[in-house]
């Protein structure tokens, strides 16, 4: 039988046909009331131990996923900027690994409502999880960070964050975050899943903080995150997050590291983390972001303006050595390596126009592929050597074209209002990511929202990876992993000096 939810001071009135009974919401410690959410077949329920300073939480339900949360949930409303931290530590060792326990802010106490949370899972995962519509699917990002001791969830904006405890016990950016627009007053507090219907888990959150946040007169602190994003999922896992500003992720042939630019220098990441390390590119100290590696895995191309003060295009070997310059005349950025390893694709300006050209791998004349007015930019071969995508701002907004190799046959790929920009098309031939722009952004600007796509290229549909802050540096070069099946990138925080605690 469907009901009706409405929410009061200290109550909440359930109405079932003709009845209407009042439940009371009891005040437990810091929280106004708390209550089981969604579908539960199990009580829930929320003490507080004053001596101990301790919120012991117990829950049924069968998940906090897709559509709905089934949970129990201990709640204060409020308005603002605000913030949650808590060591979050379950009780008993055989639950289901995918219980979890919850920092979370959400518009209301519907089990479909728009919510964000930071979620500890049983076996260590730990996520930041987003719905951002009623009853819409949840996305999450994945920490690099396993079983966290203290997690932090902020709201400053429309903008969510959130933070884990590194080894020494410390508040760290985990690197994900989300945007969602929350009306004013929202639901604010911890909660417990069990991830299973018929089962109940219990978690401890002790030294909880709930606070409401000023807007700080500091200069906001810049946080880069690699992240990876599944194509048949959407889920997203952050690979490495640093205090730093770096830039487009490529990923190794052999699947076992990526590449990224950062402060002129190209550097090496295990895709298992670690940190990264500087590859020795020799006078060349000013590399950009359009960077990439041959297909087979043995060189390295990069961009560089260390010589003229205009990007040039160089090879070297994929361990680090002394460039060899391919394209003497500037500005000049590489994008695109043909699948025989012969040829490489790059944006000239040559006057007062931007367009598309290749030359031989080892040097020589230049060939003019593209000659409409305006911008043509991000060249990239198909794996099949039959076409090179590109975008071009021809039809008046930046838009995905292909051509043939010799540049016959230009035709647009993707037709919608946005700004699409730098196609990448997978190893098996099947898919097409682009960064896409919001309608009237002129340029690939950075700190923008925008929107990491991905079209099929059986039946040309689009959707949505990844929502996220970014836009120059998220995905400008070939960032697919080895087997089709995940996408790099990378997306920008700035946050508050003192937002770790």
């Amino acid at each position: 039988m469907k009901r009706r939810i409405f929410t009061c001071s200290f109550a909440t009135v359930l109405l079932s046909g003709a009845f209407a009974f009042c439940q009371t919401h009891t005040p437990v410690g810091v929280f106004d009331g708390h209550e089981d959410v969604g579908t539960v077949l199990h009580s829930g329920s929320t003490s507080y131990d004053a001596a101990k300073q301790s919120y012991t939480v117990t829950g049924s339900g069968e998940n906090m996923w897709f559509g709905m949360d089934d949970f129990q949930f201990a709640w204060k409303q409020m308005s603002g900027d605000v913030a949650i931290s808590a060591d979050i530590a379950f009780v008993g060792e055989k639950g289901n690994n995918h219980r979890k326990a919850v920092l979370m802010i959400r518009q209301n106490l519907d089990g479909n409502s728009p919510a964000v949370d930071i979620a500890r899972h049983g076996d260590g995962l730990t996520s930041l999880q987003f719905r951002d519509a009623a009853g819409a699917d949840d996305h999450e990002v994945q920490s690099n960070v396993t079983g966290p001791k203290r997690v932090r969830l902020e709201k400053r904006g429309d903008y969510f964050y959130a933070f884990v405890s590194g080894p020494d016990g410390k508040l760290e950016p985990a690197g994900a975050s989300t945007k969602l627009t929350l009306s004013r007053p929202f639901y604010v507090g911890i909660g417990v899943s069990a991830h299973d219907k018929d089962a109940t888990e219990t978690a401890v959150f002790s030294n909880l903080k709930i606070e409401a946040l000023q807007p700080g007169g500091e200069k906001p602190v810049l946080y880069s995150t690699l992240e990876t994003v599944a194509i048949a999922s959407t889920d997203r896992r952050v690979a490495y997050v640093a205090r730093a500003h770096f830039e487009a992720p490529n990923w190794s042939r052999d699947g076992s590291y990526f590449l990224f630019n950062q402060d002129g220098g190209i550097y090496r990441l295990a895709v298992t983390g670690g940190d990264p390390a500087r590859i020795n590119t020799g006078p060349q100290v000013k590399c950009n972001n359009d960077h990439g590696i041959s297909p087979d895995g043995t060189m390295l191309a990069i961009s560089d303006s260390t010589e003229t003060g205009k990007s040039l295009v160089y090879t070297l070997p994929i361990a680090g050595g002394i460039p060899t310059k391919i394209t003497p005349v500037g500005p000049s950025y590489w994008h695109g390596w043909s699948p025989d390893g012969e040829t490489l694709a790059f944006v000239g300006q040559r006057g007062d126009n931007f367009d598309i050209y290749s030359v031989p791998v080892n040097g020589g004349d230049e060939k003019r592929l593209t000659t409409a007015p305006g911008l043509d930019d991000g060249p990239e071969y198909s794996p099949d050597g039959q076409w090179i995508y590109f975008n071009s701002d021809r039809t008046g907004h930046m838009q995905i074209w292909r051509m043939h190799p010799d540049g016959s046959e230009q035709e647009q790929v993707v037709m919608d209002e946005t700004n699409d920009w730098f196609p990448h098309i997978s190893p098996d031939g099947k898919w097409m990511t682009f960064v896409a722009f919001e309608k009237g952004v002129t340029g690939h600007p950075p700190d923008k929202d925008v929107t990491l796509n991905v079209m099929s290229l059986t039946d040309k549909k689009v959707k949505v990876l990844a929502k996220l802050f970014g836009g120059q540096g998220t995905n400008n070069v070939p960032p697919w992993s080895p087997d089709s099946s995940k996408v790099a990138f990378v997306s920008y925080e700035y946050l508050a000096p003192g937002a770790s605690e």
